[in-house]
């Protein structure tokens, strides 16, 4: 996602800004490098090293807070997470960012829906690279294979971010949840469910129902925060009913008159994406007791940027953040030392 640029008062809102983390060329170039070197390597193994370093590049340069918490994770989870991100990060910036026409747009996604379709009949991840698979593809497949994800839940992603280039709206809460946050967010929420993990086996329903939880939270979060950018893009996520119950049939964030309803919709889904937050931590022991740090770290940064959404009296114009001593204040203190060394190895 891009960021957010200035605030000049209190009715102005947030609106893309122009510099992006990586162009389409540059994303082109590094996955170019990458694929190279991997297929370099002399082993299925130091092949996965090579994407699984480039997929932590990619989440280091992308996002401060999924970045730290997942140090957390014990190192063969961390680097199947670490090449979940970058592969749903591409998709992301292909709908988002890329300066592309609607059927470019298209035209990208389907293209990676095709090689994601082929990597699954590889038998491994050289075999992929051979077959021209995109890097970060390829190890994907690695990991749906050794996880065993069902490849249903990244064709769901792939649909969501289709919905993104031809926006529409949602009629209700449970509208906007059980179809687009499905796909953008739930099925993610699975992937990482299956990596990290269930502390008992036959009670895995419960491992992603917790999973299902956050993945929700972590999106309403999300369109919360961007309510003023999303309109720049042509895109609402807040629901018909919750915007009519404020007399609003077309809102504006732009307009000073609509503010103070979109504030109070924007508050009533900030409560609903609390108690999703609340139900996935009352479930965090239904994971494998090595993830929990991450997952309660996770639930711990991004619940807190939550309830100062729900607490803002700021306006629109106030793009929340949690500010990285914060961030640093949710994670256990004998782990300190592996921020920095994180952020010093390749």
């Amino acid at each position: 996602m891009t960021t957010a640029v200035t605030e000049q008062n209190q009715s102005a809102v947030s609106l893309p800004s122009s510099a992006v983390v990586w162009t389409e060329a540059e994303w082109r170039a590094f996955e170019q490098r990458t694929r190279e070197g991997a297929l370099r390597a002399a082993s299925e193994k130091g092949a996965w090293n090579r994407v699984v370093r480039a997929s932590r590049h990619v989440m280091r340069r992308y996002t401060t807070s999924f970045f730290i918490v997942s140090r957390f994770l014990p190192r063969l989870k961390r680097d199947q997470v670490e090449v979940i991100y970058a592969t749903v990060r591409y998709p992301d910036e292909v709908v988002d960012t890329f300066p592309l026409s609607s059927e470019q747009r298209i035209q990208r996604l389907h293209d990676w829906r095709n090689a994601f379709e082929e990597a699954l009949t590889c038998k491994c991840m050289l075999e992929s690279l051979r077959a021209e698979v995109p890097c970060f593809l390829a190890g994907f497949a690695e990991v749906v294979r050794r996880a065993n994800i069902p490849p249903e839940h990244y064709r769901s992603f792939l649909v969501a971010m289709e919905m993104d280039i031809a926006p529409r709206r949602f009629d209700t809460m449970d509208e906007l949840i059980q179809t687009y946050v499905y796909g953008s967010a739930t099925v993610v929420g699975y992937f990482l469910a299956y990596v990290y993990g269930a502390e008992k086996p036959d009670d895995f329903s419960r491992t992603l129902k917790a999973a299902q939880d956050l993945g929700i939270a972590l999106q309403l979060t999300n369109f919360l925060r961007d309510v003023g950018e999303d309109q720049y893009r042509d895109r609402v996520y807040l629901p018909r009913d919750l915007l009519d119950a404020e007399g609003l049939k077309s809102a504006d964030a732009r307009d000073p008159g609509h503010q103070a309803g979109i504030v109070r919709v924007v508050k009533t889904m900030a409560q609903e994406a609390d108690q999703y937050y609340r139900r996935a931590a009352d479930n965090l022991d239904a994971f494998a007791a090595d993830s929990r740090i991450a997952i309660q770290a996770c639930i711990d940064v991004y619940g807190r940027l939550n309830r100062r959404i729900l607490e803002n009296e700021h306006g629109l114009g106030h793009r929340e953040r949690i500010s990285l001593r914060e961030k640093w204040q949710v994670l256990p203190a004998t782990k300190y030392w592996k921020i920095p060394l994180a952020y010093c190895l390749p």
